[in-house]
């Protein structure tokens, strides 16, 4: 039996990328602890950035596919907890100095207008040999994203406006509108960002180059 380290599934992890920000779980210090079992059970105790994430669910599933990765490996626990509540500070210094690079970037497009924009989806769909999902743009630059954020990039049509696609993933992850208000709002600054969502009539030219 191979013996599974706490090493090895953090190198695992680093895999595993946040839906909201193009870096993984552990630069964005989401993992407080990794406990290996002597029968290689392994349990893993992350946190969310926010309470109210609607990608919890998906972001569990990822981190435990990604876990069960390592050779060796038996079971995958995953405890969710608020204590110590996350910050900024528990990110890796790689995380923040990669966060400090795009945030010279990040902001240059013009806002969405969040009345009358109609975001349309542009790039491609690939899904990997491990079955894990990656959108990429005109430049092939992929951005590795899950269930959720795919049907939300297929749902930006060209003709919806923000508004009806705040409902649309309401509806999808089962949360009251105004739960989801601002992640939509992060979630297509982060798209188009990416050069995967187009807002007609404004400069869309991506600015952030997403790892493979």
């Amino acid at each position: 039996m191979n013996t599974v380290s706490a090493q090895a599934i953090e190198d695992s992890l680093k895999q595993c990328m946040d839906p909201e920000v193009p870096l993984n779980i552990v630069e964005m210090g989401l993992i407080y602890g990794i406990d290996v079992a002597e029968n290689n059970d392994v349990n893993i105790k992350m946190t969310m950035t926010t309470q109210g994430c609607p990608l919890h669910e998906t972001l569990v599933q990822d981190a435990t596919r990604y876990a069960k990765k390592v050779p060796g490996v038996n079971n995958v626990k995953i405890d969710i907890v608020w204590e110590p509540a996350w910050s900024m500070d528990k990110m890796t210094e790689e995380g923040k100095m990669k966060l400090k690079n795009m945030g010279s970037t990040m902001n240059t497009p013009a806002p969405i207008n969040y009345e009358t924009a109609l975001p349309q989806g542009v790039g491609k769909l690939v899904q990997q040999e491990d079955g894990s999902m990656v959108l990429a743009n005109e430049h092939e630059q992929g951005f590795m994203v899950n269930q959720a954020i795919v049907d939300f990039w297929k749902s930006c049509n060209g003709q919806r406006k923000v508004t009806e696609l705040v409902e649309i993933f309401a509806q999808q992850t089962g949360l009251q509108r105004n739960q989801v208000e601002k992640e939509v709002m992060q979630l297509l600054q982060q798209l188009r960002e990416g050069g995967l969502i187009a807002i007609v009539g404004q400069p869309d030219a991506p600015n952030v180059e997403f790892k493979k």
